[in-house]
């Protein structure tokens, strides 16, 4: 009779799950306090560090990264970078990533993409599908809490409420981000998720091996060490 993982094993496998989550934030921290180094005035450090404070991270890892990309902590030559290309179905996808070596990085995503009848595209050609906004997610088990959430968000300045599937998603500007999640906090919601994302004005259907082959590419591509969010336009089966 055959055993699965053991203890040890799943706890390999968490840790490593969890080194890698922690690199892409300190990442995107360093990243964010090159434009300074105060998250009071800095809404992208403000946000990071609240990922990142959220996922447990230690103060003193968060303020080292701070100083690394501030300057004051040693040189930092990371690169900010933004793919964009086409996956199974013609499936528009946006990978942002950082990186020390760009042509470490290009390499790994061409060959993500080749392995699963994708390919890249030049600069622009599918980002006008996308719109930069701010999205938090919150289960809405019924229609008074759909009520109360549209009528919190709105007032909070969200641009736009959208159920479906016992979820309600707010919308709303990027720079509205944090006023409407406080707003809605404040008022008893707490959300599933909140990201500033690239969201696609329209999805596409993908099924069958389609759909199997883009949920191995998008698996694949999260897990390269440089990339840091993947973003696309597919509606995939049972996708929530």
């Amino acid at each position: 009779m055959g055993r699965g993982p053991s203890i040890e094993g799943r706890k390999n496998a968490e840790d490593a799950r969890r080194g890698k989550m922690f690199t892409k934030l300190i990442r995107e921290i360093t990243i964010a306090a090159r434009t300074g180094s105060d998250p009071a005035v800095n809404a992208r450090l403000r946000l990071g560090i609240a990922k990142a404070l959220s996922a447990n991270m230690t103060k003193d890892t968060i303020e080292r990264a701070v100083k690394r990309g501030s300057g004051a902590d040693g040189a930092d030559n990371m690169q900010e970078l933004r793919y964009e290309g086409y996956g199974p179905s013609g499936v528009a996808l946006i990978i942002d990533a950082m990186t020390d070596n760009t042509q470490r990085t290009v390499a790994d995503v061409r060959h993500a993409l080749s392995k699963h009848g994708g390919n890249l595209g030049t600069s622009g050609s599918v980002a006008f599908q996308f719109a930069r906004v701010g999205e938090l997610a919150y289960a809405a088990a019924t229609a008074q809490f759909e009520e109360k959430i549209l009528d919190a968000a709105l007032e909070a300045g969200a641009d736009d409420v959208q159920t479906e599937s016992g979820k309600s998603t707010v919308l709303c500007a990027p720079d509205h981000f944090e006023a409407v999640k406080h707003a809605l906090s404040i008022a008893g919601f707490e959300p599933l998720h909140a990201e500033v994302v690239m969201r696609p004005a329209n999805r596409v259907a993908v099924s069958g091996e389609d759909a199997e082959t883009l949920t191995d590419l998008l698996a694949w591509l999260e897990e390269l060490d440089d990339v840091q969010e993947v973003y696309h336009n597919a509606a995939l089966p049972g996708a929530v």
